[in-house]
């Protein structure tokens, strides 16, 4: 995105990786010593309920480890049928922003609530740790690659928390409510950080880690519009798109370069209409990109989107108006067109392909008598200009095979034009390929080791500019508490 230069570098604290291991220091032997039933050697009796609240966190992780974690009925779900399997993927359905998926139950695990109260209330308590190595042929900075953009780094890129209550979309006979608030502390606030929400400590210092609240708002659902009607209003994901901020949300580790310098967050009000199973429409006004509403940046901006998937489930259309107004220039005030399309190919092997075009009015020229924004490029406009319209646009593939439950591969293949250097700080023509495994460990632990080559068409533009090239190779570990 804006964000060009690379965070200064400290150690990392080494205490936040370990507190994720801190119930498997909880011996299961600790558990309830009460006897189960007698029953036949062929059919084991389940484990007691453990005693204390880390035995119960404890015995989550081992019953999902293991395999032996009591299984239910999936519960019912209202529409078309999901068309992958999650795990190993992010989701069982073609995703769309802004809104939960209409009609679709909650089947998340939650080890840290399950150890609370059973898991048993609507309200939930949950997260993940995610630290990340990569090792680079640059020396310092990777870039416009994200979410690694430090170069040959051990480092947390996120410690998140989420509090929320999920509305019930499935029924259709009463209203309901939900919210969401979310904690991330990591190197990966920069790509989340909206001006006004801390942006401090982005834009004034340029810390290697920092804190955002990137999420918090209202669901509410109101059942007897079209097939339901979820309406957000708060700070939430800019809707377009195959990837997410979250980690967990994504195909791989590392991020494409388009969604590397398209909009983050948007704070506003969307509503979300399932007009049929099939049809699905999403309105919305917001106060731009990345920008919180009091913050002189801020500009009132319309989103439009339509979602269309077919009868068979095999193919999703996605197509958004995002951030609309007279694109004047400002903090990230970026005009997005964008689409994806997802295709199912068989149950083993899916594609999920998006393009946008984005550009912004009135950029100050490089070299001129207009400052940039805080943290912002200037356009490489033409001789004599000091402002000018910067345009680029992007497309992206991934490819996926599921090879079963607990392990996939995505091969994903990008391009970029940053027609006026506005978005990376270099004119130049950008594509990345990266070949990624993830292996699922239970539901809670993810694997994500990857292979990246990126290449700059029109001139030296990693490493800060020292190479045309760039060779990574990187892993996160995601583990969900």
């Amino acid at each position: 995105m804006k964000r060009t230069t690379s965070p200064r570098p400290h150690l990392l604290t080494l205490l936040l990786l370990a507190l994720p291991l801190l119930p498997l220091t909880i011996p299961l032997a600790a558990q309830s010593t009460s006897q189960a039933p007698p029953q036949a050697p062929a059919q084991p009796p389940p484990a007691p309920p453990a005693a204390t609240f880390f035995g119960r966190w404890a015995q989550f992780y081992h019953q999902d480890w293991t395999g032996t974690a009591p299984s239910s009925p999936a519960p019912p779900r209202r529409g078309l049928p999901s068309p992958l399997d999650s795990p190993p993927f992010p989701a069982s359905d073609w995703s769309y922003g802004g809104s939960p998926v209409l009609g679709e139950p909650d089947t998340q695990s939650y080890p840290l609530m399950t150890a609370i109260n059973g898991a048993r209330s609507r309200t939930k308590l949950y997260g993940w740790f995610e630290p990340t190595l990569n090792f680079s042929t640059s020396a310092h900075s990777n870039f416009p690659v994200a979410n690694d953009a430090t170069a040959n780094r051990l480092e947390l890129n996120q410690f998140v928390v989420y509090a929320e209550r999920l509305p019930d979309t499935v029924q259709r006979d009463h209203f309901d409510w939900g919210f969401h608030l979310t904690s991330l502390f990591g190197t990966d606030y920069r790509f989340t950080t909206g001006k006004g929400y801390f942006s401090n400590q982005l834009l004034d210092h340029n810390r290697s880690y920092g804190f955002d609240p990137a999420l918090e708002y209202l669901d509410l659902y109101v059942p007897k519009v079209g097939q339901g009607m979820n309406i957000r209003i708060g700070r939430y994901i800019s809707i377009p798109g195959i990837e997410a901020q979250l980690a967990p949300n994504n195909y791989t580790f590392s991020h494409s370069l388009l969604y590397s310098i398209d909009p983050f967050t948007d704070t506003g009000i969307l509503a979300t209409i399932k007009l049929t199973d099939q049809w699905l429409i999403q309105l919305g006004l917001s106060g731009g990109h990345d920008v919180a509403p009091w913050v002189e940046d801020a500009k009132p901006s319309g989103t439009a989107c339509i979602n269309y998937t077919t009868h068979s489930v095999n193919d999703n259309v996605y197509v958004c108006a995002n951030g609309i107004n007279t694109a004047k220039y400002a903090y990230n005030n970026i005009q997005q067109y964008d689409a994806t399309w997802y295709h199912k190919f068989s149950k083993s092997w899916h594609s999920a392909t998006e393009a946008w075009f984005m550009y912004e009015r009135g950029v100050p020229a490089v070299g001129g008598t207009i400052a940039p924004e805080n943290n912002a490029n200037g356009a490489f406009c033409h001789p004599g200009l000091a402002r000018c319209t910067a345009p680029e646009y992007s497309a992206v593939n991934f490819l996926q095979y599921e090879r079963n439950a607990h392990n996939f591969f995505s091969l994903r293949t990008d391009f970029l034009n940053d027609k006026k250097g506005q978005r990376t700080g270099y004119q130049t023509r950008y594509s990345e390929e990266t070949l990624s495994w993830t292996h699922w460990i239970g539901t809670t632990v993810q694997i994500r080791p990857e292979m990246r080559f990126d290449h700059a068409w029109d001139r030296p533009s990693y490493g800060n500019g020292d190479h045309q090239n760039q060779f990574t190779i990187a892993t996160d570990v995601i583990y969900h508490f």
